[in-house]
C-alpha cells in the first residue's frame, strides 16, 4: 500500500471519529428537545422536510441530493427513536414497494408493522395501534389505487405526509432462467405496470393477481414453474432468482404513497393540500365549484373522480393543492369551496415530498 493511500485513509479514519462525536452529540441534542417537548408528537414531518430540503439544497457534492437525503434521513429517524418508540403499518408482507416507501420516509429506527390489506392499514391507524400508516395512492403508469381514495373519504385520519418512489419491477423465481415458466405472480398494478414485458418475454404465462407482491414471492418460491414480480429486496426475502430486472414499461415509473395518522401539520414552507369534495347536480357546478381556486392563485395539481357509492352517477373529487390550507389565499379558497360545494372534507396539509 503506497503511502498517500495510507495517508489518505488516515484522513478517513479521522474524519469517521468527527461524525461519531457530531452524531451522538446531535442525538443528544435531539433527546433534550424531547424532554422539553414532553407530550408533543415525537414525528414532525413539517420539520424534518424543512431540514432535508436545507441540506439537499446546500449539498456541494460529490454525494448526490438523493444520498444525502438517505443519509441524514436515517441520522434523524435514530435520532427520533431517543425520544420514543414508533410503529408504523404498511400493506406487508415484507419487501412490498410499500415497506420500501415507509422506510425512505421514517428511516430504519422504526417498528414496522406489515398488514395484509390496505384496509388494514387504515384499521391499525385509526385504533391506534401504530402511530402512522403508509398507503400507496397513485401511480404514473397506473393510475389511483382506487381502495385507497375510497378509504380517506371514510376514515377519521388525515394525510400527514407523502412519498415518492421510484418503482422498478423485477422477476424472480425458484428457476434459474423465465424460459417454462407457466405462472406469474404480482399485484394487479404490478402486472399492468409489466404488460409489455410479460407479452414479449412470457406470452403464454398465466398472470395471477395477488395482494400485495411480497405475497407474489411468497407463492413462487412453493410452486414449481411459477414467478413473482416484485422489488429486489424480495429476491432474498423469499430466496429466490433474480432472472430480469427494469422490466416495467415505463422506465419512469413512480409510485406515490400518503403517510396517515392522527397529526394537525403545521406548515413547512413548500406544502401541499388534499381534499374530497362533490358539485351540486346543476349545469356549470363544476366551474362554479373551481372558480374561487383560480381567483385566489392556488394552483390545482390533481383531480381524480370516484363513484360516491351515495347514489347512482354520482361522483365525488379528490384534489391536490399547492399550499397549506393555513395559507391565506389557500384558506380563503377552501372557504368558498364549503359555501359552494354539497360535501367538502379537507384530508389534510403535509409537505411536498423530499
Amino acid at each position: 500500500m503506497s503511502d498517500e493511500i495510507r495517508a489518505l485513509r488516515d484522513r478517513i479514519d479521522a474524519i469517521d471519529d468527527q461524525l461519531l462525536q457530531l452524531v451522538n452529540e446531535r442525538a443528544d441534542l435531539a433527546r433534550r428537545i424531547g424532554g422539553l417537548k414532553g407530550n408533543g408528537p415525537v414525528y414532525r414531518p413539517e420539520r424534518e422536510a424543512q431540514v432535508l430540503r436545507r441540506l439537499k439544497d446546500g449539498n456541494p457534492g460529490p454525494l448526490p441530493a438523493d444520498a444525502v437525503g438517505r443519509l441524514f434521513t436515517e441520522v434523524i429517524s435514530a435520532c427520533r427513536s431517543l425520544e420514543d418508540s414508533m410503529a408504523v403499518a404498511f400493506l406487508g408482507p415484507r419487501g412490498t414497494f410499500s415497506e420500501e416507501a415507509a422506510l425512505k420516509r421514517f428511516g430504519g429506527a422504526v417498528q414496522g408493522v406489515p398488514c395484509g390489506s390496505i384496509d388494514e392499514v387504515f384499521r391499525q391507524v385509526e385504533a391506534r395501534q401504530v402511530a402512522f400508516g403508509v398507503v400507496p395512492v397513485e401511480n404514473s403508469t397506473d393510475g389511483a389505487v382506487g381502495r385507497t381514495l375510497d378509504l380517506l373519504l371514510a376514515t377519521a385520519a388525515r394525510v400527514c405526509g407523502e412519498v415518492l418512489l421510484a418503482v422498478h419491477q423485477c422477476l424472480m423465481s425458484r428457476a434459474s432462467e423465465w424460459h417454462g415458466i407457466a405462472r406469474v405472480y404480482a399485484h394487479s398494478q404490478s402486472l399492468g405496470q409489466c404488460h409489455e414485458w410479460l407479452n414479449q418475454h412470457l406470452p403464454g404465462a398465466e398472470r395471477v393477481p395477488v395482494v400485495s407482491n411480497a405475497e407474489a414471492a411468497r407463492q413462487a418460491s412453493q410452486e414449481e414453474g411459477a414467478a413473482a414480480i416484485g422489488s429486489r429486496a424480495a429476491t432474498g426475502l423469499y430466496q429466490l432468482n433474480l432472472l430480469a430486472e427494469n422490466i416495467e414499461d415505463n422506465p419512469n415509473n413512480t409510485t406515490r404513497f400518503v403517510v396517515i395518522g392522527d397529526l394537525d401539520v403545521p406548515p413547512s414552507g413548500r406544502d401541499k393540500t388534499s381534499l374530497v369534495m362533490s358539485a351540486r347536480n346543476r349545469p356549470g357546478a363544476m366551474h362554479n365549484l373551481l372558480e374561487p381556486l383560480a381567483r385566489h392563485g392556488v394552483s390545482m395539481t390533481r383531480m381524480e373522480s370516484r363513484p360516491s357509492r351515495t347514489g347512482m352517477w354520482e361522483y365525488v373529487f379528490f384534489v391536490d393543492l399547492e399550499g397549506h390550507q393555513r395559507d391565506a389565499s389557500v384558506a380563503a379558497a377552501l372557504q368558498e369551496l364549503g359555501e359552494r360545494a354539497s360535501f367538502l372534507k379537507i384530508l389534510g396539509s403535509y409537505p411536498v415530498a423530499v
